[in-house]
């Protein structure tokens, strides 16, 4: 953990505290947007990952025109804590436009680098302040106004690296590799990343006391996305199509699958492509042709954030009721309506568990790092074959769009998908009449076929109205009452088959208990963590999906007391495990943010410490 030591600082020759730490601290990046600052942002946060640190870097961005303000978040920590922290430690400040709301976030002792090509006083004497002209440097450097702009963003990467004192070959690397195909630019982007080194060497020399030192704590590790880390898993999950339209911050999910197939995807023996990519025209039409891909006998997916899932309710109901197996990702953001489209929140719980009107009940997966992203996606596709039904994937923005350093991916090259219960043509051949909705084996799920599987048997109409068990039209309301009730019993059937929760504890130790679920995860290690510290005796337990198994039945009924954490203002979450389980409200305490930003350890383990004191704990968001 950092700390303040005193040392001289400065040309007046006045005593300044600073904030010193190896291998743990939070750096933010203040800049414009449309200014190409996010990628040397990220070659920062790379070159610490690189250096053997775990890092997680969280991209900050206005959903608006260039030229307003973006930031560029990188927390930094050996013990692999990566959740996002209270307080900025250093601060490169490049927007004049945000420099009042920069400099008060940073913390006392910290470090502040700013372009002072344009002299500016902070207000500020609790602080370190490092001036470099960038600007200036830049022109004496580089022609091109272009070039000047882009390359200034190196140079601050530059200065960091000597500040730090870090190796200076990684971000040459780096660099390389970026521009591999187009070696005349790796020169003047390393003369940039040398503007800032060489100007921080001579000027900076011992004067921050911030350190990265190599480490080994990223083996075994890499450093990816979960939309990224999604499309991935589609491919691998078996995906021929995707069907989907552009929505923040889902797009990149969908371009991840079509990279990944392009390179992947390829007919053997020729280089022709074996997927189909299709933007449609909306969000309910990339549902339609989803539907029609799956029922066609292909494994198709879309993705989508809120506002998506609202227009393709009408769809997924269909889905729902013909029993089609459909997978659908949700990267949930701000809401509602159009809300915050750049900034995270987990508030699409209830909308997607019950999605499209009538009585409908949909499951969920919910991955908490790229890897389940990756294995989640896998995995919808066999749940959605196995069950006929869809299955929807919730991933956030801060999961979905930001990098995190996360566990290799593993494949077994063995791997089988599970079809489901689809007949051939000698299954059908020993049947004397297909019932499509006939529940055989007594678990909910009918058996389907493919299109054009047998010349007289085994077609059905697909309809979304109401059906009997030989998918004929009905209007009788037992019937119909027989059909929603056997779908209730494929909906318990699929609590058994989906991943189980993940544990704090091999057994309860606790008559307390805190429940949490997605990108949540990074935090909530960090703050029981800190209770423990604290001696808050706490279990707890990370859902993975809905509907909930018996496990978390279990969990439920063995804790007299249990803390509910979400990112959102209803406490959707505590709003399911009542309405599915009939838990009294008494039992179940909201801990909640909904401020965009992703939730802190500090803010879970303040709500908890002052709801235990007494103190009212009132539904807000993050301070």
């Amino acid at each position: 953990m950092g700390y303040a030591e005193f040392s001289l600082s400065g040309s007046e020759g006045i005593f300044m505290s600073k904030i010193k730490s190896v291998n743990d601290f939070v750096i933010k990046f203040a800049n414009v947007n449309g200014s190409g600052s996010a990628s040397a942002n990220q070659m920062f946060a790379k070159g610490v990952f690189r250096s053997g640190i775990p890092v997680s870097p969280k991209n900050i961005f206005p959903s608006n025109i260039q030229g307003l303000p973006t930031w560029f978040e990188v927390r930094v920590n050996e013990k692999g804590y990566l959740g996002r922290r209270e307080g900025i430690d250093i601060f490169v400040a490049m927007n004049p436009q945000s420099y009042a709301k920069d400099v008060a976030e940073l913390k006392e002792n910290g470090y502040l680098i700013y372009d002072s090509s344009w002299k500016r006083d902070f207000g500020r004497e609790d602080i370190n302040i490092l001036e470099i002209p960038l600007t200036e440097l830049c022109v004496q450097e580089f022609t091109n106004p272009k070039q000047r702009l882009l390359f200034k963003n190196l140079g601050y990467v530059g200065l960091l690296a000597s500040i730090l004192e870090m190796d200076k070959e990684v971000y040459i690397s780096l660099i390389e590799e970026q521009f591999k195909g187009k070696e005349k630019l790796i020169e003047p982007n390393v003369k940039a990343l040398n503007i800032g080194y060489n100007y921080a060497e001579e000027n900076f020399k011992d004067f921050c006391q911030i350190k990265v030192e190599k480490s080994d704590k990223t083996d075994g590790l890499i450093l990816t996305s979960g939309n990224d880390a999604a499309g991935l898993g589609c491919v691998y999950g078996g995906a021929t199509v995707c069907a989907w339209y552009p929505i923040t911050p889902s797009t990149s999910l969908a371009e991840s699958y079509s990279k990944y197939c392009e390179k992947l995807r390829v007919e053997i023996g020729t280089d022709k492509n074996k997927f189909a990519f299709i933007q449609a025209e909306d969000e309910l039409a990339a549902m339609g042709m989803t539907i029609g891909a799956n029922w066609n006998g292909a494994r198709a997916f879309t993705a989508t954030s809120g506002p998506g899932v609202s227009l393709m309710s009408e769809f997924i109901g269909l889905a729902y009721f013909a029993e089609v197996p459909t997978v659908l990702f949700n990267v949930q953001r701000g809401g509602p309506s159009t809300g915050m489209p750049t900034r995270t929140q987990q508030s699409d719980i209830l909308c997607s568990a019950y999605a499209s009107h009538g009585d409908t009940k949909h499951v969920l997966l919910i991955p908490s790092d790229p890897k389940e992203c990756f294995d989640f996606a896998v995995e919808a596709f066999n749940l959605a074959d196995r069950l006929q039904t869809p299955v929807i994937v919730l991933l956030d923005l801060d999961l979905g769009m930001n990098d995190w350093s996360t566990p290799e991916f593993e494949w077994d090259d063995e791997t089988s998908f599970d079809r489901g219960k689809v007949l051939s043509k000698e299954d059908l051949d020993g049947i004397e009449r297909f019932g499509r909705y006939l529940d055989v084996d007594g678990d909910g799920i009918p058996y389907r076929t493919y299109p054009g599987t047998h010349p007289e048997k085994g077609a059905y109409f697909t309809r979304g109205t109401s059906h009997d068990e030989y998918a004929g039209y009905t209007e009788d309301g037992v019937k119909n009452a027989e059909m929603l009730s056997r779908l209730v019993k494929k909906f318990q059937t699929a609590s058994s088959l989906v991943p189980a929760p993940v544990f704090n504890q091999e057994k309860s130790t606790s008559s307390m208990g805190i429940i949490y679920f997605g990108s949540t995860d990074c935090s909530m290690q960090e703050a029981l963590d800190i209770l423990e510290e604290q001696n808050v005796k706490i279990d707890a337990m990370r859902i993975r999906a809905f509907p909930f198994n018996l496990e978390v039945w279990e969990f439920i009924e063995d804790h007299d007391l249990l803390f509910i954490v979400e990112q959102n203002r209803d406490g959707q979450m505590r709003t399911l495990i009542m309405a599915e389980g009939g838990i009294i409200p008494d039992k179940l305490v909201s801990i909640l943010c909904f401020d965009g930003q992703p939730i802190t350890a500090e803010h879970i383990t303040n709500k908890i410490n002052a709801h235990l004191s007494g103190k009212p704990t009132p539904a807000i968001a993050a301070s």
